[in-house]
């Protein structure tokens, strides 16, 4: 398998989580998005939509958007798992993961804050309260939720860090960033912490790529 990645982006770093999670291996290829490396004609033809990540996979398919990508990880390669076996337990891990996934992290991804930049002539500190916002509403959500759902256990369902922390760690990482103030999530900050002592959050980190700098 080949995935077509770009070092800072969350969407390929919470793929590289699951794909590490699994054991798969896999090659990387870099699309620099600052460069526009995502708009040229033969990344177009993998993925018309012309986002990272892309999976390309070993028989030639091209799977694109990384819910859907997890989810086929999740299918062809079940253990070990990202999701709880019981129905009502992976609906409520999906939910929780579609707090960032859905509601968080498509608002403060590099293309909106570039087209808000460009064309509400947002400066830094309108793009700092715009990420502070909808970051603070999902974790506030977050802490709710996983302290409902798994008050004395580490990570944010079960024992093993599953979907929910593919989605949480990058978004965590995004905040840094952003310089959003984290000491009021507790749960969330150790969970990150737990997830940063183990070998597949450690190789799929953004510093550890070989695009990076």
């Amino acid at each position: 398998m080949k995935l077509l990645s770009y070092w800072r982006s969350g969407s390929a770093h919470r793929t590289r989580i699951a794909l590490n999670i699994k054991g798969l291996d896999y090659d990387i290829e870099a699309v620099d998005l600052r460069r526009g490396a995502h708009k040229q004609a033969d990344f177009h033809d993998k993925n018309p939509q012309q986002m990272v990540p892309a999976l390309i996979l070993d028989e030639g398919s091209v799977l694109t958007q990384s819910p859907a990508i997890l989810e086929y990880i999740e299918e062809a390669f079940p253990t070990p798992p990202l999701l709880p076996s019981d129905p009502l337990a992976r609906a409520t891990v999906r939910a929780m993961a579609a707090v960032i996934g859905c509601d968080t992290h498509p608002l403060n991804n590099m293309r909106v804050l570039k087209y808000q930049k460009e064309n509400y002539h947002a400066n830094e500190n309108a793009i700092k309260g715009w990420t502070h916002h909808w970051m603070s509403l999902a974790f506030d959500a977050l802490e709710a939720l996983i302290e409902r759902h798994n008050p004395s256990g580490l990570f944010a369902h079960g024992e093993a860090p599953g979907l929910v922390e593919c989605y949480l760690v990058p978004q965590l990482y995004s905040a840094r960033r952003f310089k959003l103030d984290l000491r009021p999530y507790k749960r969330l900050t150790a969970i990150d912490a737990a997830c940063g002592e183990m070998t597949a959050f450690q190789k799929a980190d953004p510093a550890q790529q070989e695009d990076a700098d």
